[in-house]
Order: structure tokens, then sequence, then C-alpha cells
């Protein structure tokens, strides 16, 4: 059988003279700064070995700082024009991103800005990258206990680099590619906001602005509770504005 005819938008095939179904907006954010953001930062700038944090990735909260940078988010969210306030939230299950959308919402909620009845779905797709043997691993635990490993990334790049029992950067990716499928079919014309984590916020930007390995590795790191911002125009997803933290 003969493919239709078509273009294809940002993975996406719509035939011939029709407008592909997209939000109106798309806006994603990183979680609030967690405690293990403080915890590692330390560790990178001391080279420690370790770090005193026992419970799993999933369960890690956010930091006093990240619950203010939490509300800050919440307060652009009422800020922004009407047309572009979140009608829905989609999240990654994890107690970092959990709690810095539960925050926003009731803090743009305070603020007169969302609808009544909007609640937040999570999605195991949004959910931070797995990191197999050097999860919860220090950059100087690294280097030490798994130095085969710490060369091989090095050789082989963070964009193609799978440490065993984890996920590449393109692993992710094909995670967002899916997500973005079903954001289409069931957000058209919809401003929606992503609460995730650094890499998969990066690989939306990889994904929608179909960007070179070169390109990706030029980029800042995804700052906590920044906003990124794609804006629905004639069917593509376009980039209006990127990894913004002025509000905070």
């Amino acid at each position: 059988m003969a493919e239709p005819s078509g273009n294809v938008l940002n993975g996406h095939r719509t035939t011939v003279g029709t407008r592909a179904a997209q939000p109106s907006v798309l806006i994603a954010t990183r979680h609030g700064e967690s405690t293990a953001n403080v915890e590692f930062r330390l560790a990178d700038e001391t080279g420690a070995l370790t770090v005193p944090i026992t419970s799993r990735d999933a369960d890690i909260p956010l930091s006093l700082h990240g619950q203010a940078q939490a509300q800050a988010l919440g307060r652009w969210w009422a800020a922004l024009p009407p047309a572009d306030r979140p009608r829905s939230v989609w999240c990654s299950p994890y107690l970092r991103t959990t709690e810095t959308a539960r925050i926003a919402l009731a803090q743009a909620s305070g603020l007169g800005a969302v609808p009544v009845g909007l609640t937040i779905r999570h999605d195991d797709r949004l959910r931070d990258r797995e990191l197999g043997v050097l999860e919860m691993l220090t950059k100087a635990a690294i280097e030490k206990e798994h130095p085969g490993e710490a060369a091989r990334r090095r050789k082989m790049g963070e964009l193609y680099y799978r440490p065993p029992g984890g996920e590449s950067f393109l692993d992710v990716a094909l995670r967002v590619r899916s997500l973005l499928r079903d954001l289409r079919e069931e957000e058209e014309g919809r401003p929606v906001l992503v609460v995730a984590h650094d890499c998969p916020v990066l690989m939306l930007r990889y994904v929608l602005d179909r960007l070179t390995e070169q390109q990706l590795l030029t980029l800042d790191p995804v700052a906590n509770c920044s906003t990124s911002l794609w804006r629905d125009r004639a069917g593509r997803l376009e980039p209006d504005g990127w990894n913004r933290t002025d509000h905070l």
C-alpha cells in the first residue's frame, strides 16, 4: 500500500492541506532544587566519594530553596497571558517533580490563574534518566570505582553513552518522542505544562528543535524551575524562550 502523501512535522505526519494537531503552547520546566542537587553540588566541589542520601532516586524531595522556586514558578504561571496559562499539567511521578507541580499549581490557583478541575497527570515517560550502576555515585566515585565506564563515557559522549543497566540521552529521547505523540492527540489547541527533569527537558529541545549532537552539547545545563516554551505556528512547535530563570 502506498504511503499517504504529506509532510512530517516534528515526527508527526500530516496530510497535504491539513494542519497538524498540536498543543497551542508547550511549556517545560525542570523540578525545583532537590536535596540531592545540594549534596551532589557539594560533593563535586570537594571531591567527596559519597553523599548522605539513602532513599531511592524517585523519593528525593525538594530542598527549602526548591520549594521557594516552585512558588516563583506558580507566580510566573499566573502572570502569563490568559491564552498561555496551562490547562493541563503532565508530570514525572518522582517526588521532586510532583512537589514542584503541586506547589506551582497551588500558587497559581491562589492567584486565580488555574481552570477549575485542573489536575496533575503523572507519566512515567517523564521520569529522570536511569543511570544504572552509576546511580547515586559522585563524579569522584565513578572515576575511582568504575574507571572503565568513566573512560567509555568520555569517548562516546553523553548523547550515546549508556551506563550498564541505564539509559543514554537517546533512550530518553525515544520516551520524549512517544510523549509528544500523545500530547498532540490529547492536547490539541491547549496550553500544556510539562514538569520533568533536566534530561527529559533537554531531549524535548533536541527533538523539537532538531538539534545536532554538537548543538546539544553547547547548551547550558537545564536550571531548576527554568521555563522553556514552544508555540504552535502553522502546525509546528517553534521555540519561544529556552531555559529562562528571570522569574526566580
